[in-house]
């Protein structure tokens, strides 16, 4: 589902008009095979599946991508454009309400009709219009996969479709959702929300490291490109090649719904994205009138609150739907939620930014460093550490973030804020050049791991971390995989393409982690008369710290411990780490008979009929995250899709990559389901082939969309 499991249930009430489902029609327009002959393009699927997609224009090429991932995952695409409509609870009922409550609440349609067509260039919105073809036509000619009255689509939808998303990666719903929930509002402003809850996406995250000629042994520079998503869903990666005669030339991941890659590389330079945490909500308790509930104190005046009326048609029963009325209000603040505690009003960095395909879009068919970077100040983009590498040998870390420029008093912003000062509503945000970053360390090499930008190289070219303010929430601790990455990296000063590799695959724990030293202090007391506890303490002390498919210790260590990202948030409790250990002794035996059990043996790799050991767990470089059931563990998350890219010493760019499953995210009956996962399981990559001339040769088919 592509709303929070937090605003599930918590926003509809029953006082509601009961009302037939009328007829609907499949397409809103009439739309023919005519409306897309005016596309030059062709899709050639590589012996993986992966389309490559040469259009001769920019637009082209996008129409022939929606195509190809509609052909791969029409579901998930088409369920992304009833989310950004508001339309998810008239298909699948009450518990996707939130989302279109959401919609509504943010005014997502009204900034997107306002701001398309001046905000977002003409070049772009073409790009648009033509992805939004591509998916028409797939419908069109797969009437049985359509939901009735979706299509046809049209540029704004996919503009909407980022509009819609982007709050939702820096936790605006998961702060939507406790607020309406009537909990703590200063638990609900926690956007470092990190329970110790087993494997619930605490420890979700992304690697990126880079070296140029300084580091490497070759001289070449080198790119990982490793970000960590759900393996299945909305936000689940899809690799394509895009080719324009107008100079489009990238392949990378993205997201379904997207006509752009988000990370990868062109053959002059590649980057990669990893979720940083920056401080991008506020929310603020109004004063609300003693007499009158709908007026609010503001700068020594009571001022009206801008009200509405919400509706949102929920699916009952087949035929049948119930069309719920809820109040939306705004202040000047933003939008405004009253529950039991109060009433609260919240500003969210970005609102009212439409431009997001545009700077990804830039930075596909950036040059050079100078391209890129400009590209990045756009802004438009309110999160993501992003890490940058070219043939020129060029290295660059950014901890891009569209800070707020808040008062600098002595408030505390990660709390409740006073709503009645007019100082605290801020207006404007930092610029790109006054983030954290770093331009080709002495070094040669720079990383972030969903860490601390202070630490994104091992030489002193690091950012001054008291140059920034508090107030901004830039993280500061290091996780596992970001300590791994500085200890494998600064122990070399000549790093070969093998090493490279094996580090990306890296499978240990740091002794410095947090799972390293709470599992050392729980050990020095841990004691039990059990046999089976007193077998798993001995296993659990010969523990080298490997995740590796053969170690027997792994499922005992991680599951008594259970780290978090930041080692500032553990809480340490020898009680409840003895209840945890029972547990999964307990489950041991269950599910196998015995206590000592490969790590590969319990968590598996499961796609159709394929079924796999995996190595690697939670915030490792090698990371998997996977879900407990009765005889296993499945892996549902972590490294997916990724790249590593390099150019050599004349400047010539090769690369590798690796899904976790396939191209055919969807489609069972493809060999492409899950032909890379063999692959994957093993620490091996494929081939990315670029040229025409290396496609064709590794063609298995080529088409023009419709004509397949």
């Amino acid at each position: 589902m592509l709303i929070s499991k937090y605003l599930i249930g918590s926003i509809i009430t029953l006082s509601t008009i009961l009302a037939l489902k009328l007829y609907i029609p499949l397409f809103n327009e009439p739309i023919t095979k005519d409306d897309f002959l005016n596309y030059n393009v062709t899709i050639y699927r590589d012996t993986w599946g992966v389309p490559h997609v040469f259009g001769e224009k920019d637009k082209d090429t996008a129409y022939g991508l929606a195509y190809a991932h509609a052909e791969d995952d029409f579901k998930t695409i088409q369920d992304i454009m009833l989310a950004l409509k508001g339309r998810l609870a008239l298909e699948y009922g009450k518990d996707a309400a939130p989302n279109d409550y959401m919609v509504q609440l943010l005014k997502i349609w009204e900034v997107v009709d306002s701001r398309y067509s001046k905000d977002i260039s003409k070049e772009v919105q073409a790009i648009c219009e033509a992805y939004a073809d591509g998916l028409n036509h797939y419908a069109l000619l797969h009437p049985n996969e359509v939901i009735k009255g979706m299509f046809p689509v049209d540029g704004k939808d996919v503009v909407a479709g980022f509009v819609h998303r982007t709050p939702l990666m820096f936790g605006l719903d998961r702060v939507l959702g406790k607020l309406v929930s009537n909990e703590n509002p200063n638990i609900a402003l926690d956007d470092k929300l990190k329970s110790e809850s087993s494997f619930d996406n605490i420890l979700l995250g992304s690697n990126v490291f880079a070296v140029n000629a300084i580091r490497s042994a070759d001289k070449f520079t080198r790119l990982a490109i490793n970000s960590h998503q759900p393996w299945n869903g909305p936000v689940a990666w899809y690799e394509a090649h895009l080719h324009s005669e107008e100079g489009w030339n990238v392949n990378g991941g993205l997201f379904p719904g997207s006509p752009v890659v988000f990370l990868g590389h062109n053959e002059n330079l590649g980057w990669s994205h990893t979720v940083n945490n920056p401080d991008l909500i506020d929310v603020f308790e109004l004063e609300i009138h003693p007499e009158d509930k709908n007026k609010y104190f503001f700068e020594g005046e009571w001022k009206n609150l801008e009200k509405s009326k919400i509706s949102i048609p929920v699916k009952i029963l087949g035929l049948f739907r119930w069309t719920f009325k809820r109040e939306a209000m705004r202040s000047i603040h933003g939008p405004v939620i009253r529950n039991n505690q109060g009433t609260f009003a919240i500003r969210y960095s970005g609102f009212g930014e439409v431009r997001q395909v545009e700077q990804w879009f830039k930075m596909n068919k950036a040059k050079n460093l100078d391209e890129f970077t400009d590209a990045m100040s756009m802004m438009a983009l309110p999160m993501f550490n992003t890490v940058y590498a070219d043939k020129s040998g060029n290295i660059f870390y950014v901890y891009n973030a569209l800070f707020p420029k808040r008062d600098k008093s002595n408030y505390d912003w990660s709390g409740v804020l006073p709503g009645n000062q007019a100082s605290l509503v801020w207006k404007d945000y930092y610029k790109f050049e006054e983030l954290p970053q770093v331009l080709n360390p002495k070094s040669g090499f720079l990383q972030n791991c969903n860490s601390s930008p202070f630490l994104a190289t091992f030489s002193n070219d690091n950012p001054i971390e008291s140059s920034f303010s508090k107030n901004l929430g830039i993280e500061t601790f290091q996780t596992n995989r970001a300590l791994r990455a500085m200890e494998i990296f600064s122990s070399d000063n000549s790093i070969t393409r093998e090493e490279f590799y094996n580090n990306k695959f890296d499978t240990y724990y740091s002794e410095n982690s947090v799972i390293a030293v709470n599992l050392k202090r729980f050990l020095n007391e841990a004691s039990s008369e059990d046999e089976d506890i007193k077998e798993a303490l001995n296993l659990m002390k010969s523990w080298d710290l490997n995740t590796d498919s053969t170690t027997t210790s792994m499922h005992l260590a991680y599951e008594t411990i259970r780290p978090v990202y930041d080692p500032d948030k553990y809480v340490y409790d020898y009680n409840k780490n003895m209840e945890r250990l029972t547990e999964v002794v307990k489950w041991t035996k269950a599910a196998f008979g015995k206590i000592e059990v490969k790590w590969g043996d319990i968590q598996r790799l499961q796609r159709g009929k394929t079924n796999l050991a995996l190595s690697g767990g939670p915030d490792i470089l090698r990371a998997i995250y996977s879900e407990q059931k009765p005889k296993d563990r499945v892996g549902i998350a972590g490294d997916c899709y990724f790249e590593i890219v390099e150019w050599d010493t004349e400047g010539n760019v090769s690369a590798q990559s690796i899904h976790q499953f396939g191209a055919a995210t969807q489609d069972i009956n493809s060999i492409h389901y899950d032909d890379q996962a063999k692959l994957f399981a093993k620490h091996k990559m494929k081939p990315v082939w670029m040229k025409i001339e290396d496609i064709k040769l590794n063609l298995e088919k080529a088409y023009h969309p419709g004509k397949e």
